[in-house]
């Protein structure tokens, strides 16, 4: 699987795909039925999905809090492993958000990338001001020799599944939902940093991993698993928020205790899969409650993952 930023002088074996088309935040189950229905359309040639980095969203509100389900990284990974072998992440500036819908299509769809079929979800828009809706994308791949599909919402009993939807169920600490529209448990992507050592301590020695740009979830301790960079999983309780106990950080981050495990894991990319929800983020009145309250927690999140 290749990752392209460019669309521009590519080379034959990345040009004249059938292409997915859309942001795909979370890579959920909804963007999986739109690259399905690119490689079902034609699955002769080599299936391909276009995402835009950074999201729109970063570009046009850089205010706004970090809200990202997935990186660039995680998201190329999540595509590949639904068959994608190539993922344009085409640079989302001020020069592609005054693109024209016309010449976002011409430009880049036919003579940069030379798609041969194009499939999207029903909201989908590109181009400048999002000029390019559906019945321009119709009209200009029927007059260009392209196919089309546009594929409908994927519901659930609480309608269409989306990013905003996963956002606002990881908000409210409901990682179960989550992951049912995800079709896989929600992780966060980071390197191990330094922290304070405090929970060496007192016996739970913890990974520390910025959320970044990744959305905050709901504060508060959960079981996860987390994939190291060798690829071993390693069971787990972790605390995202901002230890208000330890007086308090300015960001909020993840800490992610590892079940029997003792190994220096300092600079190294892991995964964190929250698991299950167990209990919101508190101040305890000293040290010696909070550790007796970790014991538990650690507890509980064994009794989850099995372990």
């Amino acid at each position: 699987m290749k990752v392209l930023t460019h669309w521009r002088g590519l080379p034959p074996d990345a040009r004249g795909a059938t292409v997915a088309l859309g942001n795909m935040d979370g890579v959920h189950l909804g963007h999986r039925a739109v690259l399905t229905a690119a490689h079902r359309a034609r699955p002769d040639l080599p299936l391909a999905a276009l995402t835009f980095e950074p999201h729109p969203r970063e570009h046009f509100r850089p205010e706004d809090p970090p809200f990202r389900l997935t990186l660039l990284p995680a998201k190329a990974r999540a595509l590949g492993e639904l068959g994608a072998k190539l993922v344009y992440a085409l640079p989302f500036d001020d020069a592609l958000a005054h693109m024209s819908a016309e010449a976002f299509f011409q430009q880049v769809l036919v003579e940069g990338l030379g798609a041969r079929h194009l499939a999207c979800g029903p909201d989908f828009a590109f181009g400048h001001r999002r000029g390019g809706s559906q019945d321009f994308l119709r009209q200009a791949a029927e007059a260009a020799g392209i196919g089309l599909s546009v594929v409908p919402p994927l519901l659930d009993a609480e309608g269409a599944i989306s990013s905003t939807r996963i956002r606002r169920e990881l908000q409210g600490g409901y990682v179960e939902r989550a992951a049912a529209m995800l079709g896989r448990p929600y992780t966060v992507t980071g390197p191990v940093e330094h922290g304070d050592a405090r929970g060496r301590t007192i016996g739970f020695p913890t990974a520390n991993v910025p959320l970044g740009r990744h959305l905050e979830p709901a504060r508060g301790v959960y079981a996860v698993q987390v994939t190291l960079a060798d690829g071993r999983v390693v069971p787990g309780v972790a605390n995202i928020g901002r230890r208000p106990t330890l007086g308090g950080d300015p960001i909020s981050r993840i800490e992610a205790h590892l079940f029997d495990f003792a190994e220096d894991l300092y600079g190294q990319e892991v995964e964190v899969a929250l698991e299950g929800f167990i209990r919101e983020e508190r101040r305890f009145p000293d040290f010696a409650a909070l550790r007796t309250q970790i014991m538990a927690d650690a507890q509980t999140a064994r009794g989850m993952l099995g372990v």
